[in-house]
């Protein structure tokens, strides 16, 4: 669906990140003297300066206010991929119901990778079923940066119901078991160990239990099986710790 030209100063071997990647949590305890003016960057956020736009984007990567949200579902499609990437992360940390349907639209649209990786990422913080196809889409056919998040973003299924979990839960599989990435097939992992922590033991959850105990048991990358054991001990399915206990007994790393 997307080509990798789409993000030509990707580089896997940096974690796949980009500087917006190390957005800080947000501190309830934080100093309000640290933070930005809310009133202020409102005032600025449908500024004619695009550098005025970018400053008021980015401070709603770390602010909270729901009187920013209608701004920056504007500025998904801001002519500035920068803008729009900001705007793109400041509603991960304002998730709100209205935004779903523009974040998906975005995705669709947006040539940036990294402008669609923070769609993404919004796309799992908002805890939406509307989002759960875009999601799939994105960790089945977009570029490594994207499917990584992706992959993560699928997990907040398990907040959103029942039939959610159960559809995230294939592509997941997938990209355990046949992502080129390394770091990816992690995500997957993590995911899918989220997820099955709300499945009834049902032939869903054996399948994704079978992926985990393979990828531990197999996966090329220390990291991968790691994961996956980390997953399956978080699950506490019976079958995967004793998989776990039984490779470990023959010297198995």
């Amino acid at each position: 669906m997307y080509s990798d030209d789409d993000l030509t100063v990707l580089d896997i071997d940096a974690d796949l990140a980009d500087p917006l990647d190390q957005l800080p949590a947000i501190d309830e305890d934080e100093s309000e003297a640290h933070k930005p003016n809310p009133d202020l960057m409102l005032a600025i956020l449908d500024s004619q300066d695009v550098q005025q736009r970018m400053l008021a984007t980015r401070a709603f990567c770390e602010l909270q206010d729901d009187r920013a949200i209608p701004y920056l579902i504007r500025l998904l499609n801001d002519p500035c991929p920068l803008v729009r990437v900001s705007a793109a992360y400041a509603l991960g940390r304002n998730p709100s119901a209205d935004a779903v349907e523009p974040l998906v639209k975005q995705y669709d649209e947006d040539w940036n990778g990294y402008v669609r990786k923070g769609v993404v990422w919004a796309l799992g913080n908002c805890h939406d079923r509307r989002a759960l196809h875009t999601l799939i889409t994105a960790v089945r056919t977009d570029i490594p940066a994207v499917r990584l998040w992706a992959a993560s973003a699928l997990a907040q299924m398990a907040s959103v119901g029942y039939e959610a979990v159960v559809a995230a839960v294939p592509p997941l599989i997938e990209s355990l078991r046949q992502d080129p990435v390394a770091a990816i097939r992690s995500n997957a992992a993590w995911a899918l160990g989220q997820l099955c922590r709300e499945l009834p033991s049902n032939v869903i959850y054996a399948t994704a239990i079978d992926a985990l105990i393979e990828s531990f048991a197999e996966d090329s990358d220390v990291g991968v099986r790691e994961d996956a054991k980390s997953a399956m001990l978080k699950v506490g399915d019976t079958r995967g710790l004793q998989v776990i206990e039984e490779l470990e007994q023959e010297g198995f790393l």
